[in-house]
């Protein structure tokens, strides 16, 4: 994956833990990363931080022996900032700087004591890479897979996000994105690259799984749309769509994070809610799902997103009618773009008419979006030769 390098690797995550990420599957473009860093056999040592957390609950949790296994190899170290005075990050300009000052000296620290000598810093928080304190690494970029600065759950933090980005931008860091819309909102000065989701080889290969029994007593034609169940999904043009064609079955698949956020879709026999299922079981679903849809809100934030869903719906080779966002354009001609969530009945028969790829041209697809490609790009980056010293 990457040229042999004496350099080490701390790679950050941004909110979320290593437990997080192996709870969810690894799905996520920041879980993928840190799962190939410490796979790399080019990195010498890789050290994977955890996002602060308050030392009540690391001691708890230790004492219980909780939390996700860490690959016990050489070389690989998992580390837990924890915090004392507080659960979350404050909110006045001044003390979340020094907070995220002293992460990045935590980091630094780790670092020596792992014997690294001015290792690389790849790091998805936004705040560590525009305030933390990285005098001791080498090179440092910046993984945006979210637009925080339109983030609606952290809101209280968008003035800061937007200091973290001109700082970003003034520092001429690299920056990958999932989107050219990111690389666009934090402008930066030094390299900017668009690495858009991928899909993991090892998952769509192979024969066709069968469907899922509760999958399969669904009427037919199903159209699948996954993902947790948010502000996100425009559930009131999901209605619209099961409403003007009552001879498809509209599927959502994933976690409700608010039971109103169904409301709107409430009493319509063919809309049909399930829960979340596990890596396998998706895959299944969608490897026999007549087609799939990116059923979105048109938002600053999901104008900025590239839908890790419509990259995963190709691979399983269901033709795809999603919400006309710009990270969707251009990527398959499998896929069918609206204006609004609320026009999709229109294009419904043309989906369908697509029907579901062959063989080689879905075996084609996954090959060429592979997390692997993926990951090519942002190592790339990150051992760059030019502006690494030590």
């Amino acid at each position: 994956m990457s040229p042999r390098t004496a350099h080490g690797v701390v790679f950050t995550f941004s909110y979320e833990t290593w437990d997080d990420a192996v709870y969810r599957g690894m799905m996520r473009p920041p879980d993928r990363l840190a799962a190939a860093l410490i796979a790399d056999p080019g990195v010498c040592d890789v050290i994977i931080a955890n996002p602060y957390r308050w030392l009540p609950t690391v001691l708890a949790r230790r004492a219980l022996g909780t939390g996700a296994a860490f690959p016990a190899l050489a070389g690989r170290r998992l580390l837990q900032p924890w915090r004392l005075r507080d659960r979350r990050d404050p909110l006045d300009p001044d003390a979340l700087e020094a907070r995220y000052r002293a992460y990045g000296r935590a980091l630094g620290r780790a670092a020596r004591g792992a014997g690294m000598e001015r290792p690389l810093l790849l790091t998805t928080h936004p705040l560590v890479a525009g305030f933390a304190d990285t005098s001791w690494a080498a090179r440092v970029v910046y993984f945006g897979r979210d637009d925080w600065t339109s983030y609606p759950g952290r809101s209280e933090f968008w003035p800061a996000y937007r200091d973290a980005y001109r700082r970003i931008a003034a520092s001429g860091m690299p920056v990958a994105a999932v989107s050219a819309q990111i690389v666009e909102r934090i402008a930066p000065t030094g390299p900017g690259v668009v690495v858009p989701n991928g899909v993991e080889v090892s998952e769509w290969s192979g024969p066709q799984p069968a469907a899922p029994a509760w999958f399969d007593a669904i009427r037919t034609p199903r159209l699948v749309y996954v993902g947790t169940i948010d502000e996100r999904l425009d559930a009131e043009g999901v209605a619209a769509l099961a409403r003007a064609r009552p001879d498809v079955t509209v599927v959502l698949l994933g976690h409700v994070a608010a039971p109103d956020h169904l409301s709107p879709v409430a009493g319509l026999s063919n809309v049909v809610a399930h829960p979340a299922v596990g890596r396998a079981e998706l895959v299944a679903v969608l490897r026999n799902a007549e087609a799939a849809l990116v059923a979105h809100r048109l938002t600053p934030l999901t104008e900025a997103m590239s839908p890790l869903k419509a990259y995963e719906y190709l691979a399983g080779g269901a033709p795809v009618l999603s919400v006309d966002l710009p990270p969707m354009r251009g990527i398959d001609d499998r896929v069918l773009l609206a204006p609004r969530v609320a026009d999709f009945a229109g294009s419904v028969d043309r989906l369908l008419a697509l029907g579901r790829a062959d063989e080689q041209r879905r075996a084609r697809f996954v090959t060429e979006n592979s997390w692997e490609s993926r990951h090519r790009m942002v190592f790339e980056l990150l051992y760059a030769t030019a502006n690494v010293s030590g």
